[in-house]
């Protein structure tokens, strides 16, 4: 970063209130990095400590968080990242600092990109984050903002209010779509489940906790860690590094132990 930008990006950070976080750049590129929270949230050091284990950190402009300004829908608000431009990614972590459960998902992009957009509960207007760890060990972190109404955690979901969820329970359904740029393919994959968080009176928490992508060979392609914080019947979408052949699969379960098992058709 050259004196004139870094000075540019100083007073920006003063006008924001930032004026103490340190600021450089990612080595070989333009990223901006910084060395303390951008967002200024109380709970970052609890998130540090508990989900990423107070691994070496930086907030890392080549971690690019999408989301609305406004979550119309704080039970299903839609979010998504990619973290390509950092090279190698061994795991992303989710979370949300001011949801009563912040940790969202954990994703292990083995043979995919660094990429997913799904959708989750918010429970307040809260920063997002999305923490890539490198095979060096450092988390590199994305963040963004996202404003609500509340109480995305603590209402049932549409299928539990109408009793649904019994009949579509661990239904899977897949679509495989052409390549996008340099993607072998984008697959679409949608889980019937309800995802209650337990945080509503008499419903006890109930969510998807694994899923796998696997090759014909069963090779895993991806691994998913799931939280009560993911919507009700997720949807996650990802990029392909190589060509789509016959034989896809994905497993998983929930925390009650009911199995998931299905073929993703090309």
């Amino acid at each position: 970063m050259t004196g004139r930008r870094q000075g540019m990006a100083l007073l920006a950070l003063a006008w924001l209130g930032l004026a103490g976080a340190t600021v450089s750049a990612a080595p070989g590129t333009g990223a901006a990095i910084m060395h303390s929270d951008p967002m200024q949230s109380p709970q970052w050091a609890s998130i540090h400590k508990e989900l990423l284990q107070q691994g070496p950190v930086v907030f890392d402009s080549r971690v690019r968080v999408t989301g609305p300004v406004f979550a119309e829908d704080p039970m299903r608000v839609p979010i998504a990242f990619d973290a390509s431009a950092l090279g190698e990614v061994e795991r992303i972590v989710v979370a949300v600092d001011r949801n009563p459960i912040r940790p969202v998902l954990a994703f292990e992009p083995l043979r995919v990109r660094p990429s997913l957009s799904f959708r989750f509960k918010l429970e307040q207007a809260s920063p997002v984050r999305v923490a890539a760890r490198t095979r060096d060990g450092t988390w590199h972190v994305g963040s963004a903002w996202v404003d609500a109404g509340g109480g995305g955690c603590t209402v049932p979901g549409a299928t539990r209010r109408d009793g649904s969820w019994s009949r579509t329970l661990n239904r899977v359904e897949a679509r495989v779509f052409p390549a996008l740029g340099d993607a072998g393919a984008r697959v679409r994959l949608r889980v019937m489940h309800p995802m209650d968080t337990g945080l509503v009176a008499g419903i006890p928490a109930f969510h998807l906790e694994t899923l796998v992508l696997a090759d014909a060979a069963r090779q895993p392609l991806l691994r998913l860690t799931l939280h009560e914080p993911v919507a009700e019947n997720p949807i996650f979408s990802f990029d392909l590094r190589e060509a789509v052949v016959p034989g896809l699969t994905v497993a998983g379960h929930d925390n009650n132990g009911n199995r998931i098992a299905a073929r993703v058709s090309p």
